[in-house]
């Protein structure tokens, strides 16, 4: 069942639930992250109004710089700014950045430590027909290994806002992974959340398996927890929205219960949030493990559902999964 304790979505299951773009919560926190704090600026690559940044443009036009097709440069004047004393917040698609320019953001930033915020939009493979030249999967392999670099992958709307606003204060760099269609708003303002903590929003008494997913794919995984529920395979469910700092002791703790543990993220199955919390129980407490995701391949054109079924990646994929892992 859900947890209460969370005070989640409870409509999250119907088929009209409300479906909002986990990028328009970012721009609704870097707003009101703007209002609370005067040093916050916005930089864009010439896709203002496509990163949700154009709100923010349009509340403080003097703190707002258009940096244009120039991602190398985005990073470094953002770092720059960020050493007189500004807390940058940088947007682009996340195959650009921190796609593109990873050597500035790995150097300029986080080497120097600056609190730049990077915000990856349309990321994963549900950037639909814009193919695979255009869908980041690789993006939290390659941010996560940055020393000093914070990665966050909000499961929603709501939950993106908070995470916008919780980074404004961190005084670290930070990487906030954004998707760009409409997906399922699973939390409400109530819902908790902290960085680099992990939250059980499926519950069961006796598990046979632990779900940890990251990101949109959560509502997958709890439709998933839902069905084998029915078919009496009960699961527990944890939303990972903090790749990095990892919360090991959650991970660990839902090992112990469950036993064994099934990670969901729309991103290669390799360096990714799997891989993370594979490091984490080979380390602490070994467990027997299937991961759902990209596995080793680029994207193509779709749509956003015809792709998250074709690799895998969907309800059924993740009940799959469960069950190969149980048997």
């Amino acid at each position: 069942m859900l947890n209460p304790a969370l005070k989640l979505n409870t409509k999250m299951f119907d088929k009209d639930v409300e479906q909002v773009p986990i990028r328009k919560g970012f721009g609704e926190g870097l707003v009101m992250a703007g209002e609370n704090n005067p040093q916050v600026v916005g930089l864009c690559a010439d896709l203002t109004e496509s990163t949700q940044m154009d709100k923010f443009k349009e509340k403080f036009p003097n703190r707002f710089v258009e940096i244009g097709v120039a991602e190398q440069n985005l990073a470094s004047v953002a770092s720059g700014m960020a050493a007189m004393g500004k807390v940058p917040f940088i947007t682009s698609y996340a195959m650009f950045s921190p796609g593109r320019n990873w050597e500035q953001i790995r150097t300029t930033i986080a080497y120097n430590d600056r609190p730049v915020k990077i915000a990856g939009s349309h990321a994963g493979i549900s950037v639909g027909p814009d193919g695979g030249t255009h869908q980041a999967v690789e993006d939290i392999a390659i941010t996560r290994v940055i020393p000093k670099m914070v990665v966050i992958s909000p499961c929603d709307s709501i939950e993106a806002k908070k995470a916008t606003m919780a980074t404004a204060k961190t005084g670290t760099p930070v990487y906030l992974r954004l998707a760009r269609e409409k997906t399922p708003v699973m939390t409400t303002a109530e819902t908790p959340f902290e960085i680099g903590k992990a939250q059980i929003v499926w519950k069961s008494t006796k598990p046979k398996a632990g779900i940890i997913a990251t990101g949109a794919l959560l509502h997958k995984a709890l439709l998933a927890a839902q069905t084998l529920e029915k078919e009496g395979i009960d699961v527990e469910v944890m939303n990972l929205s903090t790749i990095k700092p990892l919360d090991t002791e959650a991970i660990i703790a839902l090992a112990k219960k469950a036993g064994k543990i099934v990670t969901v993220e729309e991103h290669q199955i390799r360096g990714g949030m799997g891989s993370a919390v594979a490091e984490c129980l080979s380390e602490h407490f070994p467990a027997p493990m299937r991961f759902v995701g990209v596995r080793d391949q680029f994207g193509q054109s779709g749509t956003p559902d015809e792709l998250i079924e074709h690799y895998g990646m969907g309800e059924k994929g993740v009940i799959e999964a469960v069950r190969s892992l149980i048997k």
